[in-house]
């Protein structure tokens, strides 16, 4: 990039489909006009990903959580994030590319990572951006704290409410997900 250019939505999708794709490194994001870097996920944060997946399709067999998938984020979808899961109907990122639109997910999952940059990104931008964004629910399992926080009713800048359980209890993923997650097996996949 050439020094004083502003990086826009643009300059940073053509950044990152540029980018050198290399086994185990990290994948970008642009939250807020901010660049980030997401770490590519351990083993254990994997497994989550695999355990609520399988939780998901039991549910309701016509809707998947898809790992991973780029979404385009935000008031007006000027931000890129890549959540862990994003819940939507079976095939509802085909045809989309890398930087899908966010219109047919119902949740995003995000697994914190063990990184200095967690904090700031799962707990404070993205549930911002995501509920600006318009997704109903936002689930944050949190491998630090050992707890589970649902973010749901989203007013477009914030959501309005957040219901947080420790690991080993019962919560509900709110309507339109509508599933109850045992919490339990996340002992299982927490350093």
């Amino acid at each position: 990039m050439t020094e004083g250019r502003a990086l826009t939505q643009d300059v940073f999708e053509d950044l990152a489909r540029h980018a050198i794709r290399v086994e185990e490194a990290p994948w970008l994001e642009f939250v807020h006009g901010k660049l980030g870097v997401k770490a590519t996920p351990d083993g254990n944060r994997g497994r989550v990903i695999a355990w609520l997946t399988r939780l998901c399709l039991q549910a309701d067999p016509n809707r998947w959580l898809y790992a991973y998938q780029g979404l385009r984020i935000g008031t007006d979808r000027e931000g890129n994030a890549r959540p862990d899961g994003s819940f939507a109907r079976s095939g509802a990122f085909v045809g989309q590319g890398e930087w899908a639109g966010p219109d047919d997910v119902l949740m995003v999952v995000e697994v914190t990572s063990y990184d200095e940059d967690t904090d700031r990104r799962d707990r404070v931008e993205k549930p911002r951006a995501y509920a600006e964004t318009g997704i109903p629910v936002y689930l944050l399992i949190d491998r630090d704290s050992c707890e589970v926080k649902v973010h749901s009713q989203p007013d477009g800048v914030r959501y309005e409410q957040v219901v947080t359980v420790p690991y080993g209890r019962t919560v509900t993923l709110p309507d339109p997900v509508g599933i109850e997650l045992d919490t339990e097996p996340l002992k299982n996949w927490t350093r």
